[in-house]
């Protein structure tokens, strides 16, 4: 729940900058001159790729969490045996070797957006988040009877 509201709470916050910004390039489109109109035009154009950058996340983050409450009413979300260090870390060694698992699942059952999500999983866990999203992204898109993105 922590999680949730901090994601709503800098979404907010992300938000009203973008409607500060998009103010300030209105200002300067009105000012008039060729300079203030060029600045205006590409003041604008930051807030628009803010807030579909931000509007392609939830929409990720939504879906994600779609598939972990269907995974968990089936209880096939994959348990925690990853060993940790006295500070609270995961172990490395731990975090690869259910990787290695997680890996050899998929490949057996490539088609199944469970495997995927919980190889996703298992990337996160090894700190390798641009797999675990694409992973995810796979497992979503088979889910939803998509194409996968390669």
């Amino acid at each position: 729940m922590r999680a949730k509201i901090t994601y709503l709470v800098t979404a907010a916050v992300l938000v009203v900058y973008f409607v500060l910004v998009g103010s300030r390039g209105v200002m300067l489109l009105q000012h008039g001159s060729l300079l203030t109109v060029s600045f205006g035009v590409a003041v604008l154009i930051l807030p628009v790729i803010g807030l579909w950058f931000l509007w392609k996340n939830t929409q990720f983050v939504t879906r994600a969490n779609r598939l972990a409450a269907e995974l968990d009413a089936e209880g096939g979300l994959p348990v925690d045996e990853l060993e940790r260090t006295p500070g609270g870390r995961i172990d490395r060694d731990s975090a690869d070797a259910v990787f290695a698992r997680r890996r050899a699942e998929t490949e057996d059952s490539p088609g199944d957006w469970r495997c995927w999500f919980r190889l996703a999983v298992a990337y996160h866990d090894a700190r390798d988040t641009p797999r675990a999203r694409k992973a995810m992204q796979r497992a979503i898109a088979l889910h939803d009877g998509r194409p996968a993105p390669t």
